[in-house]
């Protein structure tokens, strides 16, 4: 069963397929309309055994059989406006529109305006069958009302909080995307200090243009003294120390050069995803290379994005449990490394994987970076997980860094996705 959509302008209609709910609305029509001609069928022609009275008024007798009838309509109607009202509910669940509260009285009352519903004001959209505007907010939200609130308490058309680490702790406990704000964040003067691109891809970037609220470091100075991750080891220092010779001069078998990598790619690379990215400078050194890159990047115990901003770089501030936001198929390379072992959960790894093959084109490269494996069984997991996709192996090295006992073992490739994907999955 399906309705008629009539496109103004054109003068020509169309046939749509029925959602689910509309399906159901109209079954229960049908089955009201064939009761109600049971029910006066049977009003008609019943005769109460021990009540007959074969000398009654035929006109009374129609006067109580009408108004039986009637009375069973008024039950189906009943019956009908009660299923409907638990179909909306149902569709409204499924949509999230219920997920959070709004009732609540500690709910910040921009929260409660933000997520408020908005009625389409044509009525049912033809081509989507959507009804209501949703506010685009993270289900898991609902699980953080708390902080929710408290980053949605703010003066409206005023300075926004300096709130920016209790946005990131919403992010990372699943409450992504956060819920937009009605007010001006806090501004940073750029005294002067940021440099033309591309000039500004190695120069140093001063500690005032940056926030340090809610860090431990207040410099970069004081960032380039710690290890703050396997990926960023003194990656804000541009001029001292490795960073500036990443990617054009190997340390270890497991470095692989750019140009080594891009001539892999036959010359058709364009747009990249650097997935964790640190300081930016993997963007850095492909937009040399005129090739773009954007890095996604949070801002976990160092101004990453600001960093990557002020190189003239493009920073994306996401965590890895957003699906990404690019359509399929966009970009011509994904690179990434250790990060990409999220939570040491295979499960989540899959999810993330399925993801980065979504937004790499056929014929596209997925350069892993010098990905720790932990132990034996990481290796093989992960192996194991790649080899299912029927990915290309275009460069596989395992080698190991460190001494005197301490050595770990890191996994270097560049995979190219198969033209074919309905033919690449292989089940283990």
């Amino acid at each position: 069963m399906g309705s008629v959509s009539l496109k103004i302008g054109d003068g020509t209609a169309r046939f749509r397929r029925a959602t689910i709910c509309s399906s159901a609305v109209n079954g229960l029509m049908l089955f009201s309309v064939l009761t109600t001609n049971l029910f006066a069928l049977y009003a008609f022609t019943w005769n109460p055994k021990g009540h007959s009275n074969s000398h009654e008024n035929p006109l009374l007798q129609a006067h109580k059989n009408m108004s039986l009838i009637t009375e069973q309509v008024s039950l189906i109607m009943k019956e009908i406006e009660s299923s409907q009202k638990k179909l909306a509910q149902m569709e409204k669940e499924l949509l999230g529109y219920e997920s959070i509260d709004l009732s609540n009285p500690n709910i910040a009352s921009e929260l409660k305006t933000y997520l408020q519903r908005h009625v389409l004001p044509l009525g049912k959209d033809s081509k989507t069958g959507i009804t209501e505007m949703v506010a685009s907010v993270g289900h898991s939200c609902s699980k953080s009302m708390d902080m929710l609130s408290q980053y949605m308490n703010y003066k409206v058309n005023g300075q926004c909080p300096d709130d920016w680490s209790l946005a990131q702790k919403l992010i990372l406990r699943g409450c992504e995307p956060l819920p937009r704000r009605r007010c001006f964040a806090k501004t940073i003067a750029k005294v002067g200090n940021l440099y033309p691109f591309p000039a500004s891809l190695w120069k140093p970037v001063n500690d005032k243009i940056v926030s340090w609220s809610g860090m431990a470091c207040k410099n970069f100075t004081c960032l380039n003294s710690k290890k703050l991750s396997k990926d960023c080891v003194g990656c804000f220092d541009l001029v001292n120390g490795y960073e500036n010779q990443r990617f054009i001069k190997a340390r270890g078998k497991n470095d692989f050069l750019i140009d080594d990598v891009l001539a892999m790619g036959g010359g058709g690379t364009r747009i990249g995803l650097d997935i964790a990215g640190g300081s930016g400078t993997f963007a850095a050194r492909m937009a040399e290379k005129n090739v773009t890159v954007l890095t996604q990047t949070l801002n976990v115990d160092a101004p990453y994005n600001e960093f990557i901003a002020a190189r003239g770089l493009f920073p994306l501030f996401l965590s890895l449990d957003h699906r990404f936001p690019f359509y399929d198929n966009a970009f011509d390379l994904v690179h990434a490394g250790s990060a990409l072992d999220v939570g040491g959960k295979p499960e989540k790894l899959e999810f993330l994987m399925f993801d980065i093959d979504r937004v790499l084109r056929a014929g596209g490269l997925f350069w892993l970076d010098n990905f720790y494996c932990a132990s034996d069984e990481k290796k093989r997991d992960l192996t194991r997980l790649i080899e299912r996709f029927g990915y290309k192996k275009l460069k596989w090295v395992v080698g190991e860094k460190g001494g005197s006992g301490q050595s770990e073992v890191y996994l270097s490739a560049v995979l190219q996705k198969p033209a074919k994907m309905e033919l690449a999955w292989k089940d283990s």
